[in-house]
């Protein structure tokens, strides 16, 4: 577990209210016909650029795609292989009234890519947030080795 003043060390390291911004307006693009759960992604890669991401739905359901994932494979398939955040928000319609924590599969795509200190912070406003690293969500996770 991570002490409470290196996790505030790192969180002030970021560039946090362009994510939680970026986060915020990836719900526009939200592809969400059958829940109607919108969620927008905001991931920072080592190099400091930001990526946005949104879940897509399928009717088929399995074909759909978080919005977490949706900026892991962006940023991924154009060479970023290294991560220091993600900023996570997500509602009904696209109104954030709690706190959007990753599903199982997206912990499991981060630990591929992020070290056990990278932060999840998940908004539900602009300025009220938690934050938790990724060995929090996902103790004991299956990846590489480091």
């Amino acid at each position: 577990m991570m002490d409470e003043k290196k996790r505030q060390e790192l969180l002030a390291a970021l560039p946090l209210a362009q994510m939680i911004d970026k986060a915020y307006s990836m719900l526009e693009f939200s592809y969400t016909p059958y829940s109607h759960w919108k969620v927008g992604a905001a991931l920072l890669s080592a190099d400091g650029r930001i990526w946005g991401g949104c879940n897509v739905e399928n009717a088929a359901y399995g074909p759909s795609n978080c919005a977490e994932r949706t900026a892991v494979f962006k940023a991924v398939s154009e060479g970023a292989r290294e991560f220091k955040a993600i900023v996570i928000v997500g509602g009904h319609e696209g109104n954030v009234e709690n706190y959007c924590p990753p599903c199982g599969v997206c912990r499991q795509v981060l630990a591929e890519f992020c070290k056990a200190d990278f932060l999840v912070i998940m908004p539900r406003s602009h300025t009220e947030y938690k934050v938790r690293t990724l060995a929090e969500l996902l103790p004991e996770s299956f990846s590489l080795p480091e």
